[in-house]
């Protein structure tokens, strides 16, 4: 395939199907026989969009990791950030959580592995957080991390690699990734959609395109186990290894050749997307969250939907959402970043507006500019801490607010992150589901602001024109 021509969607019917339920089975006993602790270090609160019943933790203090390796659930989650941080922060960071999950693991005798979750459309601190996390566990296990696994394969999200090659679903098309406007991200851009070739562009040469070990779709579909292991069993040096998938299906027979490698003493680091925790820590199926289990408490209040990702796909949702009665835009002026005493002022009146929209039993709908703000001589670092002091000001009209919404609403990654850990003050979430497909919420618990509060964390990248409408619908009790 030709890495930069776009595909009919028609192909995602064309490989065979296979035995579900068979592997399903083969899946959970190589499960049982496994103990280890699963810990998804999640940049940016997305991640939980295909998971349910699980905990996240805000910080990675020593108290709440020893706390996740307690819960009687295999698998929890560390909420990062780490998309919205300079490298050395992130570096920083990663260190810490190493450190304290190796720490913790020995203090509890319990096997682990760490499952670095980013964007399914490559954006993110790719190679540097997994290179961390291996020098650390390296240094400190006295072992050897033989391979990391690439697989940002997420189908709610119309997410699929095909041929080693990433698409985003348009439509009735794939669209190559590198063609999408997710790849010219002012921090992350890549050029490569070959994910083979991806992986030598960001790893500047050191990892060769040819050298990655791919598992294809025919392998999977096929269910040629033993040739996947072998390919497994193969890896060594901190190898990359490329996860063809379509479907779940095809995460879950790699899982099954994966467990066995792992348990014949082979080490590896995973970055991916969220389809693939979802499966490697046995997360079943649940239906879509109802207004009655969301709602619990009884407001006249109304509800608060805050946006900030600043994507095509997002600005279409928010044009959509605003046709809806009862919904009061609320335009906040985020290019006033570049003017101290505006982007005070603009932020105060924003504040002002929301809790009076709110106080009516109106839903109020703040949104930053639709278009990125651009500077002369600019540079990613400089753009990137431009973006934090937005985003620190868009979370403050939350951790201000005098008003308790009946619901909040957060559209895009950074958005969400900074209004769940700083305006809401959440330690510890559960992940209660999906209100809408790959759309996860939160229960805000007691020692939070606003505390039994369904907080919901819109991805700017998911879902089609209508969704966000759809979600507030539910919110809100409309048909």
């Amino acid at each position: 395939m030709d890495q930069n021509k776009a595909i009919s969607t028609g192909v995602l019917a064309e490989y065979p199907s296979v035995d579900e339920e068979c592997v399903d089975e083969l899946l959970k006993k190589e499960m049982e026989r496994d103990n280890k602790k699963i810990i998804v270090l999640d940049d940016d609160p997305t991640g939980v969009q295909t998971v349910h019943d699980i905990s996240v933790y805000t910080d990675w203090s020593e108290e709440s990791i020893k706390k996740g390796f307690e819960e009687d659930r295999k698998m929890f989650y560390i909420l990062t950030n780490s998309r919205g941080l300079t490298q050395e922060n992130t570096t920083r960071i990663h260190k810490e959580i190493a450190n304290g999950i190796t720490k913790t693991a020995k203090e509890k005798n319990r096997p682990y592995l760490i499952i670095s979750r980013s964007d399914s459309t490559l954006r993110g601190h790719y190679p540097l957080e997994t290179e961390v996390l291996r020098d650390v566990i390296e240094e400190r296990e006295n072992i050897k991390v033989d391979g990391e696994i690439l697989c940002p394969f997420f189908k709610e999200g119309g997410r699929y690699t095909i041929q080693d090659i990433h698409y985003v679903k348009y439509g009735e098309e794939l669209i190559p990734a590198a063609q999408t406007e997710f790849a010219k991200d002012a921090t992350f851009s890549y050029h490569s959609s070959d994910l083979k070739e991806y992986i030598e562009e960001k790893t500047e040469g050191k990892y060769k395109a040819q050298d990655v070990i791919s598992i294809s779709l025919e392998e999977l579909r096929g269910m040629k186990l033993e040739n996947i292991r072998e390919k497994l069993m193969d890896a060594e040096d901190f190898a990359k290894i490329v996860v063809n998938a379509v479907d779940n299906i095809d995460i879950k027979i790699f899982c099954i050749a994966l467990y066995r490698a792992m348990r014949e003493g082979k080490n590896y680091l995973f970055r991916t997307a969220a389809a693939f925790a979802k499966e490697m820590g046995g997360i079943s199926q649940k239906p879509l969250l109802t207004r009655n289990e969301l709602i619990k408490k009884k407001s006249t209040a109304g509800g608060l939907v805050i946006v900030g990702s600043h994507t095509d796909k997002t600005t279409k949702q928010l044009k959509k959402l605003l046709e809806m009665e009862n919904m009061e835009p609320v335009a906040f002026d985020s290019d006033l970043v570049l003017q101290e005493q505006a982007f005070a002022e603009e932020t105060a009146r924003t504040r002002k507006k929301m809790e009076e929209i709110m106080l009516a039993g109106k839903t109020a709908v703040v949104y930053t500019r639709r278009k990125l703000l651009t500077v002369e001589n600019d540079s990613r670092e400089k753009a990137l801490l431009r973006s934090v002091k937005i985003s620190d000001a868009v979370q403050s009209l939350v951790s201000e607010l005098t008003v308790e919404p009946s619901f909040i609403i957060a559209k895009g990654g950074i958005t969400s992150s900074d209004i769940g850990t700083k305006a809401l003050k959440v330690k510890c979430a559960e992940v209660l589901g999906q209100i809408c497909p790959g759309i996860p919420v939160w229960r805000i618990k007691e020692e939070s602001k606003f505390p039994d509060m369904p907080y919901v964390i819109f991805p700017g990248n998911v879902g089609d024109e209508s969704t966000l409408r759809e979600a507030a619908e539910i919110l809100i009790g409309e048909p």
